[in-house]
């Protein structure tokens, strides 16, 4: 009896089974070139003037796709408006900077600089300068140990010491928290320690060039990252003349030691000098945004399975609109025709048991803007995204891939990271259905391109949640250039390689577990 009780649930969840894939097969059709082609023909157009972050051409781009959002049906998540997550970004602007050293002017440019964005207008004086090393303060090394640096300004070296080859702090080849981030936590060092100021030294850099002086007059647009209210003193980068006027003979010797990372914390000394810092500059928000529509699930409506694509480009430069088809016209089209055939399933009862998360972010092409944006304000929790598929650049063949399946692959990145359940279920709806080459190049950890870490599910994955980035491979031929465009397309391939992350997706979305996170993060 319990044999006959076991054949007939085992005969029921095949008929599942079936049924559940013809469903898929059936809305996977939704996802085809016609509608590929008609979306990215508007996406990819030049009247979008390339798409740049901050730029009119971005916030276009960002209306006619939560139009899109808005037509098809899907639902807008609470807190946002016209399905947009707005994140601001900011712009900046010298009025006025002057550093003077015992009442002599120095000239910005040449004897000292100031950074635009890591510093607020601000002013402050003292009679004291005090070298402090690397202006270091750590358990295991400090350069503050025997001196006193409260109401001064403090003096140091970019980098840290090394022991053996090895960084001493970190105790092998990486930098520690207190160089990899820049000056950073040096400053915050210093303010807790009470000083009014900081001028520093970069060991590699004797003058400032043109273009960095340029970049501290006037900012492009770019990410103020979240600094949970530090408070930091302001700082002036000095050049090595500079330095050698502060302290002078000892500088050369010192500068060889902090050139060849030795350690400095038995150099720190007092300087009489009286230092004047007065710094005035003016800001301006510019607001980018991500846009993201949902189809809610059913008896996991609580647990969210992720579709990126980022639309953003880079706009126009010297005259010339950079219309980004592929990278990512052809990523963005993708998340839309995706949205439709989920919205299409849902309305017609065969919706997904979770809720499916459609985003298309901005600001990828400046360092994943958007998506970090979304990472570190989550709308939905991260704890309940069950994966992220990010699609970037899926519309052309790789000009460097010599192998005779180059009309039917698609790297694949991140498959062996995070969960160990990502390739069975990727590789299981392929087989079933499209049969692509799933290529695993990019995920060797010795890739120089570094793939995993330069597109938008990097920004998931820092934070624990698996994820599949979806690419076509193309890093030459008209990668970042303005013969970008949608005539370089190849349809068939792209709606295969569409469809494919559409069956993914779906199985995603209504199996009954959220992927395993049993892989430590790399």
């Amino acid at each position: 009896m319990k044999n006959i009780f076991f054949f007939v649930i085992c005969i029921l969840f095949q008929i599942k089974l079936s049924a559940q894939n013809k469903d898929a097969v059936k809305y996977a059709t939704m996802v085809n070139a016609a509608g590929l082609k008609t979306h990215l023909t508007i996406i990819a157009d030049d009247k979008m003037e390339g798409r740049e972050t901050g730029t009119n051409g971005q916030r276009m781009a960002a209306e006619y796709i939560a139009a899109q959002f808005k037509s098809i049906g899907l639902n807008q998540p609470e807190k946002i408006n016209n399905y947009q997550q707005i994140f601001p970004l900011k712009k900046d602007s010298v009025i006025s900077a002057a550093l003077s050293i015992n009442n002599k002017e120095l000239i910005f440019g040449n004897d000292f600089l100031i950074t635009l964005s890591a510093n607020e207008t601000s002013n402050f004086k003292s009679d004291k300068i005090v070298f402090i090393g690397y202006g270091i303060d750590d358990p295991k090394y400090s350069d503050y140990n025997t001196i006193d640096v409260k109401g001064k300004v403090v003096c140091f070296f970019s980098g840290e010491p090394k022991i053996n080859g090895n960084y001493f702090l970190s105790a092998d080849d990486k930098l520690s928290e207190w160089s990899k981030n820049g000056y950073s936590k040096k400053l915050e060092a210093a303010t807790a320690k009470g000083a009014v100021g900081a001028l520093v030294i970069d060991v590699l850099q004797n003058n400032f060039s043109e273009r960095t002086i340029k970049r501290n007059k006037k900012t492009n647009v770019y990410y103020p990252r979240d600094t949970h209210n530090t408070t930091r003193i302001n700082f002036a980068d000095i050049s090595h003349g500079l330095g050698f006027q502060i302290m002078g003979s000892d500088f050369d010797t010192l500068l060889n030691k902090a050139k060849s990372n030795s350690f400095l914390n038995k150099a720190t000394k007092e300087i009489s000098n009286a230092v004047s810092y007065r710094y005035d500059k003016s800001s301006v928000t510019i607001n980018a945004c991500n846009v993201i529509g949902i189809v809610e699930g059913s008896d996991k409506k609580n647990e969210f399975v992720f579709l990126t694509a980022h639309y953003d480009h880079l706009g126009i430069q010297d005259g010339k609109i950079y219309n980004g088809a592929d990278d990512d016209g052809s990523g963005t089209v993708t998340v839309l025709e995706m949205a439709h055939a989920f919205a299409k399933a849902k309305k017609e009862g065969k919706g997904p048991r979770r809720t499916v998360v459609f985003m298309t972010v901005s600001g990828e092409e400046k360092g994943l803007w958007g998506s970090e944006y979304y990472s570190d304000h989550p709308i939905f929790p991260l704890e309940n995204t069950s994966v992220d598929l990010n699609t970037d650049m899926i519309g052309r063949i790789d000009t460097e891939r010599k192998t005779a399946d180059t009309l039917n692959y698609v790297y694949v990145v991140g498959h062996d990271k995070i969960s160990s359940e990502l390739p069975f279920i990727n590789e299981d709806a392929n087989n079933k259905n499209t049969k692509l080459v799933l290529d695993y190049k990019f995920d060797d950890p010795n890739d120089p391109n570094r793939i995993y870490y330069r597109s938008d599910h990097y920004n998931f994955a820092r934070k624990g949640i698996p994820v599949l980035f979806f690419y076509d491979g193309m890093l030459q031929s008209d990668y970042h250039k303005t013969t970008d465009d949608i005539d370089k397309i190849n349809w068939p391939l792209f709606e295969k390689r569409a469809q494919m992350i559409f069956y993914t997706a779906w199985e995603m979305a209504n199996r009954d577990d959220m992927l395993k996170r049993d892989k430590p993060l790399p």
